[in-house]
């Protein structure tokens, strides 16, 4: 974190020491991985984190059992699902996610996690009250939806509820933020096993996309099967040839 762009905001009656100012620069300028935040609803961060977003929904005194999934989608190319179990910390585990030869998203992983709650509320909602579109007909990800719906079938069979809550990501939130280890951790670790990988022998489409970083122009080779990517490669690419194709044509005629 640059001290350039950082600032801490207090209360204008609050007294900030020193000490204080120099424990707060000392943690800018630190590097490595992520905190390992810690929830303490008791002393003096009692007050930050009951004002938590989770925390405001019940998560962390809910009596039954609480997990946080998250999914990663590395470069593109590698995906990866992982979740927690709040009551049992110790309880965790990954996933690596399949079917890369057809290209990856950052929505399988996700809904591979089985909680990571906006993928999965996404997918979920028609089968809400059985309506008439409960389909998995043309569903990208069906294979996991398919699982997800499953278990809560089996759930509400068994008469037990299953709140699924959605908690914004990257805000420093404990929970989530060990469920983001786990998703990376899946990726990288070599005796995580690979699960949901079966082909669906559809077409798969290849094409560079356009990347600006910094000032620099370069195209990554991206592949998928049938989707709105595609489709707008497709326009973006038959535009680009009508624009060459209409140059040609113009400087053509002054040469």
């Amino acid at each position: 974190m640059s001290e350039d762009h950082a600032s801490c905001w207090v209360h204008k009656d609050l007294t900030v020491t020193t000490k204080q100012i120099q424990a707060l620069l000392t943690a800018a300028r630190a590097s490595g991985g992520k905190d390992e935040c810690q929830v303490r609803l008791t002393g003096i961060e009692q007050e930050y984190w009951m004002g938590t977003e989770i925390v405001r929904q019940r998560g962390y005194g809910f009596r039954c059992t609480v997990t946080v999934g998250d999914g990663s989608n590395r470069k593109r190319e590698k995906m990866g699902a992982g979740y927690v179990n709040l009551r049992k910390q110790k309880k965790r585990q990954q996933r690596k996610v399949g079917r890369e030869e057809e290209g990856s998203s950052s929505n399988r992983p996700e809904l591979a996690a089985l909680c990571d709650n906006q993928a999965l509320l996404k997918a979920v909602k028609r089968w809400v009250g059985e309506g008439g579109k409960a389909t998995l007909v043309g569903a990208t990800d069906a294979d996991i939806v398919l699982e997800a719906i499953e278990v809560l079938r089996k759930r509400a069979t068994a008469g037990a509820s299953t709140f699924l809550v959605k908690v914004k990501a990257h805000r420093g939130e404990p929970a989530n933020e060990e469920a983001d280890v786990q998703a990376d951790k899946a990726i990288s670790g070599k005796d995580v096993p690979t699960e949901w990988h079966d082909s669906t022998n559809r077409a798969v489409f290849t094409w560079q996309e356009l990347r600006r970083k910094g000032g620099t122009v370069s195209y990554e080779d991206r592949k998928s099967t049938w989707n709105s990517g595609v489709r707008k490669a497709i326009r973006r690419g038959s535009a680009e040839e009508e624009m060459r194709k209409h140059r040609d044509r113009v400087t053509g005629a002054w040469k």
